[in-house]
C-alpha cells in the first residue's frame, strides 16, 4: 500500500506510534556473530579470488555485473509532514546523482535470461549532516528487487554463501541441501523472481535504516507511465540475447526520462517488522510507504563505458560511510560494515587500482546530461 501523503492519510500517519531507533529491542546482538562476520568476509574474498581466475579482474562479491549507470537529481519534497522530515529529508532540495544497475550475482559474466535478484545503488552528492566518515560528503543509498533478503543475518548469511560455494554449480544437490532448512522458500525464491524490464522493477532496501528519530525501510518505486507499461515485458529465453538488460536500459534511457518515488516505510512493532532478521517482509498493508523524495533521471546513454570502467574499478557504494541519522540497522547491516571494505581493498590489491571517494558529479567521467534545478551546497 502507498500513500500520497496528503489529507486524511497524512493526518493518520502523522498520529501513528513509531518505534524509536534507540528504543529498547531495536538490535539484539547475538553471541558469536562477530565471527560469523569475520567468516563471511573470508568467504566472500575467495568467491572474488575464484572470479578472478576466471575473468583476470577482482569485482565484487555481489552485484559484480553492471547493466547501466545514470546520472540524475533526487527532488525532497518541502511540504512533508513532521514524522517525515527526518535526517536527509528535514528540508527540502535537490541533489545530484549517480545510479547504477545491477545484477545481484558475484558473477560479471551472469546470462541476464537466468532469473536473478537486481539491484540499483544510489550515490547522492553534497548532504550535510554527521557522518560516519566526516572526510565524506555523500550518502549511499543501495536496493535490491526483492523486498526480503536470503542473506537474513550473519549466520543465516555464513551458512547460504557456504553452501553456493560447495554445490552452486549443481542446483539439484543445493537445493536438497535447502530443503533441509526451515527457510527453504525464502532461499529457493531468488531463482523465480519475474525477470523483467529494469526499469519497470521496484527497488527495495531490504534491511532497516534508523530514519532520523525512527527505524524505517525504503523503497524506489518506478513512477511514470512509461516505466509502468514496461513492467509486461519480460525476458524470452529463446528469444533474447544474454545482455538484453542492459540493452533494454540503453534503448529506454536514449529515448525516454525516468522517475521514481522514494518512499520509506516506518517501524511500528518490532515483533511483526524485525530489525534483526531481513528475511521477513514488513506487510504494507499495516505499515505503508510513504513518498519522501522524487528521482529524475534525463535522457542519456546508460553504458559509458569510461563511467562503467570508473564505478567499477575505483568507486564504492557504502551507507556506512554516510549520515548516522540514516545508520544501518540490524544482523546483516553490521555485516556489511566489515565486508564491504575487505571486498573493497581486496579489489584495488588485485586490480592495481585506487579506491576513490566522489564528493561531486564533477569527479565522475562521462558526460552529464541535462539537469536543472538549485543543487544543495555544503561548506
Amino acid at each position: 500500500m502507498d500513500i500520497s501523503n496528503k489529507g486524511e492519510d497524512q493526518v493518520a500517519m502523522a498520529n501513528r506510534k513509531y518505534i524509536h531507533w534507540q528504543d529498547e529491542g531495536v538490535e539484539k546482538i547475538p553471541p558469536n556473530e562477530a565471527e560469523d562476520i569475520q567468516a563471511v568476509a573470508d568467504q566472500i574474498n575467495a568467491m572474488q579470488k575464484a572470479q578472478y581466475n576466471s575473468h583476470r579482474h577482482c569485482y565484487t562479491g555481489t552485484h559484480a555485473r553492471t547493466q547501466g549507470i545514470v546520472k540524475g537529481t533526487l527532488i525532497v519534497k518541502d511540504d512533508l509532514p513532521k514524522h517525515l522530515k527526518q535526517s536527509m529529508f528535514e528540508h527540502g532540495g535537490e541533489h545530484a546523482v549517480v545510479c547504477r544497475y545491477s545484477s545481484e550475482p558475484g558473477d560479471p559474466g551472469l546470462d541476464d535470461r537466468i532469473p536473478q535478484p537486481r539491484g540499483f545503488a544510489m550515490k547522492v552528492f553534497n548532504v550535510p549532516g554527521e557522518k560516519f566518515d566526516p572526510t565524506k560528503t555523500a550518502q549511499d543509498i543501495e536496493f535490491n528487487s526483492t523486498p526480503a533478503l536470503d542473506l537474513a543475518d550473519a549466520k543465516t548469511t555464513k551458512e547460504i554463501i557456504d553452501l553456493r560455494i560447495n554445490y552452486g554449480g549443481n542446483q539439484p544437490e543445493l537445493y536438497k541441501k535447502l530443503e533441509e532448512r526451515p527457510d527453504t522458500d525464502l532461499q529457493k525464491f531468488r531463482d523465480s523472481v519475474r525477470n523483467t524490464h529494469l526499469e519497470s522493477t521496484r527497488q527495495y532496501s531490504q534491511t532497516a535504516y534508523r530514519f532520523g528519530d525512527y527505524v524505517a525501510k525504503y523503497c524506489l518505486v518506478p513512477s511514470s507511465e512509461t516505466q509502468k507499461k514496461l513492467y509486461e515485458e519480460t525476458v524470452k529465453p529463446d528469444e533474447h540475447e544474454p545482455d538484453i538488460l542492459s540493452q533494454w536500459l540503453k534503448n529506454f534511457h536514449e529515448a525516454h526520462d525516468a522517475e521514481y518515488l522514494l518512499q520509506f516505510q516506518l517501524c511500528e512493532n518490532l515483533e511483526d517488522q524485525p530489525v534483526e532478521y531481513a528475511g521477513k517482509v514488513w506487510d504494507p498493508e499495516k505499515y505503508p510507504w510513504q513518498t519522501v523524495a522524487t528521482l529524475v533521471i534525463p535522457k542519456q546513454d546508460s553504458f559509458n563505458y569510461e563511467l562503467k570502467s570508473f564505478w567499477e574499478d575505483h568507486m564504492r557504494i557504502d551507507p556506512w560511510l554516510g549520515l548516522k541519522s540514516l545508520q544501518p540497522l540490524g544482523s546483516p547491516n553490521r555485516l556489511r560494515r566489515v565486508v564491504y571494505p575487505a571486498s573493497s581493498k581486496l579489489r584495488r590489491m588485485m586490480n592495481g587500482k585506487k579506491e576513490v571517494h566522489v564528493h561531486e558529479m564533477d569527479q565522475i567521467p562521462g558526460p552529464s546530461p541535462a539537469m536543472g534545478g538549485n543543487f544543495l551546497k555544503v561548506n
